[in-house]
């Protein structure tokens, strides 16, 4: 029995639907057989146990081997000549060929038809993981409204060219990878980070195909083509992760090569022996070999672990979490300790003004001959203070005479007046008058401290801070509850680490770090906890997302690399996927183990009771054959019922 392997591939919209038209007559042709074989087979018990008509019985039997067993025999025998392998279809054929030899061609016939049910039920599990991505692939529409020669043009997805200006009206999806140049609108971005809150898109905002347009007319520079869209790369690598197999597929694969001929060897055994050896009939033992032959089919234990690997991958893909392989399903289950960088991870990475402290002018003034100096700067704190200025309605005044002070600060004419705006260091340099009582106090907050004043006294004090996430205290104690290490490693100095760490719950925490630290830090908790996640932003964090046991990237929907280069990306800065990816990772498990148990113990129960007669061919296949596979994929498709959490509202 077999799942296909066969691969769904990135192609123009007509193949995707002559795809889904071959499947679907495909499903039809299966169910019309399966409808043919049961009135064959049901018409002929009633002729053979009611009207005791047994040559048109035996006739109807064939009839229903025939059309239920054809594409089995030629699979089997094809594996036997071709690949010098015993399959699991040739074992069926045996033992259905053996039931009619010996006047049990009811029993025959049931075993095929049943069997074939089973095999159907299993490339249903297939074509249920196919059509998870090929949904995703349907997000796109077909074609886009373009901007050409000043007129709007519908066009086919795959021959928009990059830098062309599409129309997207409310309602309507999404279709290219672009920048918003035109128009405010609220985006429903579920179908490619999970978040269930629309996200409002104006102009220099980036959007992403498959996405939906609530109310707002947009216009949209395209970054991407169709197949290099965010949306494509996540089915492609989505497709990739299910060939990887974790350790327990590998071995469950290398179990059933060898347990195959070890069955017919055993089946054979036992039609044999004992009538050469004791005497005893023939047709009893051969009968038991046959069904000893169909009950130990390892047909459900070897879609035990990929169906619910397969699962559990599409249904974090759903979630707005993207698993390269099911290898990373498993180790997410054995991690003990998380090591998050901080700034863009535990953090936004955008500094926010926090305290504006006056201690000479009024802090109006303060705030204005800060950011007027800053307004002329480019770096970040610069930007933080200008940003805060424009919020409160602050006028900013004409600088003259301004100049950068490396590594310390700037300063510059404002009237008759030079002032300056910078760190600790370049005031002490200036023997400038100030309190550092205030500073300290800020500073011990985790807070980065911009001192503004002339060159006698500093005026006041203006505080900075990374924002830290909305989810990230909640986070922390989730996965405390789950028995989750949390570790934070940065490059911050000590006392902003110390401050950060204790506002966020994690009690250990590594400062000022260079990247090739970092790499150093998860190779020490490696060895003290040998399973370790590291969770960072994909780009700076490379080194030491590779060396992880397990690397999450966050906010990969804007990040080729973090796509590329992580184990696990999360789509969006939303760090509560984590104990959901956690969840998930050990029901996957916890579903593998009950599906290898189930069919071990009710197939090593069906063998054992085959002895002394109590199982039939029929029932072998019907309840520890077909039954136990359906069970084993309706198992498997309770993991599409766990759900991320809701994230916050964003703006």
């Amino acid at each position: 029995m077999r799942i296909s392997q066969k691969k769904t591939e990135r192609c123009p919209p007509q193949c995707s639907v002559e795809t889904s038209g071959e499947e679907s007559i495909k499903k039809d042709k299966r169910i019309i057989l399966i409808s043919f074989s049961a009135v064959m087979l049901s018409v002929g018990l009633v002729f053979e146990f009611i009207l005791k008509w047994d040559l048109p019985a035996e006739i109807l039997f064939l009839i229903t081997a025939a059309a239920s067993g054809y594409r089995i025999a030629r699979e089997g025998f094809f594996s036997l000549i071709f690949r010098k392998k015993l399959s699991i279809d040739l074992l069926i054929i045996i033992a259905a060929v053996g039931s009619f030899l010996i006047g049990h061609g009811e029993e025959g016939a049931a075993v095929i038809f049943l069997f074939y049910i089973a095999e159907s039920l299993e490339v249903y599990a297939a074509e249920r993981a196919r059509r998870s991505i090929a949904s995703l692939m349907e997000l796109a529409p077909e074609v886009a409204v373009v901007k050409r020669d000043g007129e709007e043009t519908k066009v086919p997805v795959d021959e928009v060219g990059i830098n062309e200006v599409i129309v997207v009206r409310p309602g309507e999806k999404i279709p290219l990878d672009g920048r918003v140049i035109r128009g405010v609108s609220t985006v429903n971005q579920a179908p490619i980070t999970g978040e269930s809150i629309p996200v409002t898109k104006q102009a220099g905002d980036d959007v992403y195909a498959g996405t939906i347009n609530n109310e707002g007319f947009l216009e949209i520079e395209v970054t991407r083509r169709s197949d290099e869209t965010i949306l494509s790369k996540i089915v492609r690598l989505v497709e990739e992760a299910q060939k990887m197999k974790s350790p327990t597929e590998k071995f469950i694969d290398k179990f059933s090569r060898y347990y195959t001929p070890s069955v017919m060897f055993l089946a054979l055994s036992v039609a044999t022996v004992p009538t050469f050896l004791f005497g005893l009939p023939l047709n009893e033992w051969l009968y038991k070999a046959l069904v000893l032959l169909v009950v130990s089919c390892p047909c459900a234990l070897a879609i035990s672990t990929p169906v619910a690997m397969v699962s559990g991958i599409t249904s974090a893909a759903r979630n707005g979490v993207l698993i390269k392989g099911s290898i990373y399903v498993e180790e997410v289950s054995k991690v003990k300790v998380f090591a998050f960088d901080k700034t863009g991870t535990l953090t936004e990475g955008r500094l926010k003004v926090t305290d504006v402290v006056s201690l000479r002018h009024p802090r109006g003034e303060v705030l204005s001959i800060a950011a007027s100096l800053e307004a002329l700067s480019e770096h970040p704190i610069a930007k933080a203070i200008v940003e805060e200025a424009k919020e409160e309605g602050v006028t900013l005044r004409a600088v003259e005479d301004f100049r950068a002070i490396t590594g310390k600060g700037v300063m510059g004419r404002i009237g008759d007046q030079v002032y300056f705006v910078g760190s600790r260091r370049l005031f002490k340099e200036l023997s400038a008058d100030f309190r550092e009582e205030e500073a300290w106090k800020l500073e011990n907050e985790g807070k980065t401290v911009v001192f503004v004043g002339d060159e006698k006294e500093v005026i006041g004090l203006i505080a900075v801070m990374d924002k830290i996430r909305d989810s990230t205290v909640e986070t922390m104690n989730e996965l405390r509850r789950m028995g989750v290490k949390t570790v934070m490693i940065t490059g911050d100095n000590e006392r902003t680490a110390k401050a950060i760490a204790e506002r966020i719950g994690i009690t250990e925490y590594k400062a000022e770090l260079l990247p090739e630290d970092k790499l150093n830090i998860i190779e020490e908790l490696s060895e003290r906890y040998e399973r370790v996640a590291m969770v960072g932003d994909g780009v700076n964090d490379a080194p030491a997302l590779a060396r992880a046991s397990v690397g999450i990237a966050m906010g990969a929907i804007g990040s080729d690399v973090s796509l590329e280069t992580a184990d696990i990306a999360l789509m969006q800065d939303d760090l509560s996927k984590l104990p959901y990816l956690i969840e998930l990772s050990k029901r996957t498990l916890e579903i593998v183990k009950e599906n290898v148990l189930a069919s071990i113990l009710i197939k090593g129960g069906f063998a054992v009771l085959a002895f002394p007669g109590l199982v039939t061919l029929w029932l072998a296949v019907a309840i520890g054959d077909m039954g136990l596979s359906l069970a084993v994929i309706l198992n498997a498709m309770r993991l599409s019922f766990i759900r991320a959490r809701t994230t916050e509202p964003r703006s």
